[in-house]
């Protein structure tokens, strides 16, 4: 992904609810949905995660995983590149 939007959220709800929230966002204001999420691996501490899918991964069609330059507390989202 070279070309994404940065969410920030520093609430105590859980990874999987601020993506959920991130991507309805994501959804409303560019009209696709994502299909890629890079967070900092910190925050995959209470997530579980398997080949870079999280349990969000299989049940709201998006991959999560860890890239370290993504600051705690923000998500990094958009459409994977093809290349």
């Amino acid at each position: 992904m070279h070309t994404g939007m940065l969410w920030f959220d520093d609430s105590q709800i859980t990874l999987n609810m601020k993506i959920q929230k991130a991507m309805a966002y994501y959804h409303k204001k560019y009209g696709r949905m994502p299909d890629l999420c890079l967070v900092h691996p910190n925050m995959l501490n209470d997530t579980k995660v398997e080949k870079g899918k999280s349990a969000l991964s299989e049940s709201e069609g998006i991959t999560v995983r860890p890239y370290r330059p993504v600051l705690p507390g923000h998500i990094w989202i958009g459409i994977e590149d093809n290349n």
